[in-house]
């Protein structure tokens, strides 16, 4: 048994000590990321136990299988959910409309949707090449075209702009050539 199917038997059979161990490996820097962003103490709690229920709940379901460390898996699943909270939080002050609602149930179920998703993006960005995961990985980091030249050495922006757009359709396309795509699409 590998040690990531041991911290899943761990939270679905309810083990204190197998849980125990995971708020203390994971735990401390789940709380300093929350912290440094915007949070509180009791926010890091929240976050970390909807986060460990999300996993239980999924893996009861269906048995999927984590392809980095379960530690770093449950601290990705962790910010993801800060930063959707975060969000949730910033349309609250600064919407003035009614927000609607939404039940605990089909939250939980947006949240795995979401993780599906980060998974699938992230086994595809390994498909595209190395150059292409540097020049994605600095655009999606909001890296200006004019940095993205003189790290990459290219001549201009729209050389730059260029292949920004080719490794992004190279990505989509590994994206949608996947069956699991239409699925995680909808919702």
């Amino acid at each position: 048994m590998t040690e990531n199917t041991q911290y899943l038997t761990s939270l679905i059979n309810n083990d204190s000590k197998g849980v125990m161990k995971i708020y203390t490996i994971v735990f401390p820097r789940v709380r300093k990321f929350v912290l440094q962003n915007k949070g509180q103490q009791q926010d890091a709690e929240d976050i970390f136990q909807k986060a460990l229920i999300q996993i239980t709940v999924r893996y009861q379901k269906e048995r999927f299988k984590i392809n980095s460390s379960f530690e770093a898996y449950l601290f990705t699943t962790c910010k993801n959910l800060w930063r959707k909270e975060l969000k949730k939080l910033k349309n609250r002050v600064t919407n003035d409309n009614i927000v609607e609602l939404v039940s605990e149930e089909r939250d939980m179920a947006l949240s795995i949707l979401e993780q599906k998703r980060w998974e699938l993006f992230t086994e595809k960005l390994d498909l595209i090449s190395e150059n292409c995961k540097k020049i994605l990985t600095m655009f999606f980091n909001n890296t200006s075209y004019e940095d993205i030249v003189k790290k990459m050495g290219y001549n201009s922006e729209t050389v730059a702009r260029q292949r920004v757009f080719k490794c992004k359709a190279k990505l989509s396309e590994h994206i949608k050539d996947d069956e699991r795509y239409n699925s995680l699409k909808t919702l």
